[in-house]
């Protein structure tokens, strides 16, 4: 969580247009997305969700971002985009600093996947180490509501 570069950044998006992306349940709408972060956000025993917001119309390049209070989201996303984004913010501290795509990130990201997706957790992991992307299993929100 310091300034150095973020370099599981690209691999992390590689891996997940090849083994993610094809497992993904459709689509969540901008509407329903709220009601998602509220739900996964006290599924996980977390207060004080994020806040969706729409995905400023200039991004181009971006097609959502997060950081621990809010979500920024076009009309609709995959839902396994939504689920990244939420681990974005699960790994965000309250003064902001980021987790990236590193291992704690990583750790957040795929119990969010095996939890929704219902992806089985031994392909993820297997393909992960295949790629050469580091995980921390055992990872939990790196910040406390009050």
């Amino acid at each position: 969580m310091t300034g150095t570069r973020d370099y599981q950044r690209s691999k992390v998006y590689a891996w997940e247009e090849r083994v993610v992306a094809p497992r993904g349940c459709g689509f969540v709408s901008y509407g329903e997305a709220q009601g998602m972060v509220n739900a996964i956000w006290a599924e996980t025993g977390l207060k004080y969700p994020p806040a969706v917001q729409p995905l400023p119309k200039q991004a181009r390049a971006t097609v959502a971002c997060a950081n621990r209070l809010e979500i920024f989201l076009p009309e609709r996303t995959p839902s396994w985009c939504l689920l990244h984004e939420i681990a974005h913010a699960m790994t965000c501290t309250v003064d902001g600093r980021s987790d990236g795509h590193r291992n704690h990130f990583m750790g957040i990201y795929v119990q969010l996947i095996v939890r929704y997706l219902r992806v089985n957790i031994n392909v993820l992991i297997r393909t992960l180490d295949e790629d050469g992307i580091r995980i921390l299993r055992t990872a939990r929100p790196l910040f406390v509501d009050g």
